[in-house]
């Protein structure tokens, strides 16, 4: 089990994807859940601050990650509708809510307890695996994550500074929730990637494993 955590556009989903590819590990992007939930009590018009109700939902809705990265949730496919700034609102309110995390962190282990994943989110390190096999804290400068995520083809965005306005308050938001806050555990890596191409990233991350696992 390998658990990446790190704030919007810091490149790790970029990295987990990619490792897992070249480890032929399965792929979990967290995230994504939280999002396909939000996108769900939308459509039913579930109101996002009630923490029964989604988590309700939560609970009896069919999430699948296919290994293309095509994201689904009772059927429909949410790929893009999940990758818009609405969405990323939407998802930052629904991740606060204690009860929608414990269901979603319960899934989150169902799919990991076996071993051979590559997890990314917020908590993977401090709350779903605190003893996975590595730990990875990868990060960025703000301006640095503001032009990735302004320029991620899978995002919907405006413009840079509505870009940087928007990750700045998701950051708020996500390192100052009750439960499962966004934090470094005490034994990850810590990863700048400002600077470093992702084919730099993954190599030293692959070094990384390897030296870890033998």
């Amino acid at each position: 089990m390998i658990a990446i955590d790190g704030p919007s556009g810091a490149g790790k989903g970029t990295l987990a994807r990619t490792v897992a590819e070249r480890l032929g590990y399965t792929h979990v992007d967290t995230g994504a859940m939280y999002r396909a939930v939000a996108w769900k009590a939308l459509e039913e018009g579930v109101p996002l601050d009630n923490d029964g109700l989604v988590a309700n939902l939560a609970s009896r809705a069919r999430y699948q990650q296919q290994a293309d990265g095509t994201i689904t949730i009772d059927g429909h496919d949410v790929t893009k509708a999940i990758r818009t700034p609405e969405m990323d609102k939407a998802a930052a309110s629904v991740a606060r809510l204690p009860k929608v995390r414990a269901v979603l962190v319960g899934q989150q282990q169902d799919m990991g307890k076996d071993g051979a994943v590559v997890m990314e989110g917020r908590d993977i390190g401090t709350v779903v695996f605190p003893k996975a096999d590595l730990k990875l804290y990868i990060d960025a400068s703000a301006e640095e994550r503001a032009r990735r995520r302004a320029a991620d083809p899978t995002h919907t965005a405006s413009n840079m500074t509505n870009v940087q306005y928007d990750m700045a308050a998701r950051d708020k938001s996500d390192s100052t929730r009750q439960v499962g806050a966004l934090s470094k555990a005490d034994d990850a890596v810590y990863i700048d990637t400002t600077s470093m191409p992702i084919e730099q990233v993954v190599h030293h991350v692959l070094m990384l494993i390897t030296d870890k696992l033998e």
